[in-house]
């Protein structure tokens, strides 16, 4: 795609706006680290057009304050004080259980993970947001807390001019397939395989 054009024009009726303006469901997935940090990112150039940014975080500890989090949660403040940017909209769905912190049964999550599912879909009927990061979500769908089959066609129906982002390892053939953007990050070299853990600024 040299200078950003396409290879292909699809026969769709749409016109060159119409095409390129058209609201895109994308997937970061992969075992290596970036796919959150990447979905972040476009949240940010989403904020600076003035879109409604929802994130809903899932998986991550409740107790972990993650650095895009305070980021986030201060351009919302901003958008409020002074008009700037879009409003923005940080959850931790089912209180951020986490396989790091479970407290509860694996049924209790589960049932968690589908009223964090609910609000979403509710969320996207009434077209609440411009921009959505369902972080870590595609992990409700590997074990099996989710239907693949219902997330899938609510997110190809989603009325509106609504940008959904997912990310997270193990997104099923059937998300990679509905969506228009899918990244795969793959690892070539990472600190921990010389024994360095995780740093503050660089993981959080």
């Amino acid at each position: 795609m040299p200078q950003g054009k396409p290879s292909v024009v699809p026969q769709d009726g749409l016109t060159t706006r119409q095409r390129r303006n058209r609201p895109l469901l994308a997937v970061h997935t992969g075992e290596m680290k970036g796919k959150s940090t990447a979905a972040f990112g476009m949240a940010l150039r989403a904020w600076n057009q003035g879109w409604s940014i929802g994130v809903f975080q899932f998986v991550k500890s409740a107790k972990w304050r993650v650095g895009e989090e305070a980021a986030f949660r201060a351009l919302g403040k901003l958008h409020e004080d002074t008009g700037q940017g879009g409003p923005v909209e940080w959850h931790k769905m089912g209180e951020g259980w986490s396989w790091a912190r479970k407290s509860g049964t694996e049924d209790d999550h589960a049932e968690n993970a589908r009223e964090g599912w609910a609000e979403i879909k509710r969320r996207l009927a009434a077209e609440t947001h411009d921009f959505y990061v369902l972080d870590e979500f595609s992990y409700l769908l590997k074990w099996g807390w989710l239907d693949v089959g219902d997330v899938v066609s609510t997110l190809v129906s989603r009325p509106g001019h609504q940008h959904v982002v997912i990310t997270g390892r193990y997104a099923p053939p059937e998300l990679v397939e509905a969506a228009d953007l899918v990244a795969e990050m793959t690892k070539v070299k990472h600190p921990m395989d010389s024994g360095q853990k995780g740093q503050r600024g660089i993981e959080w």
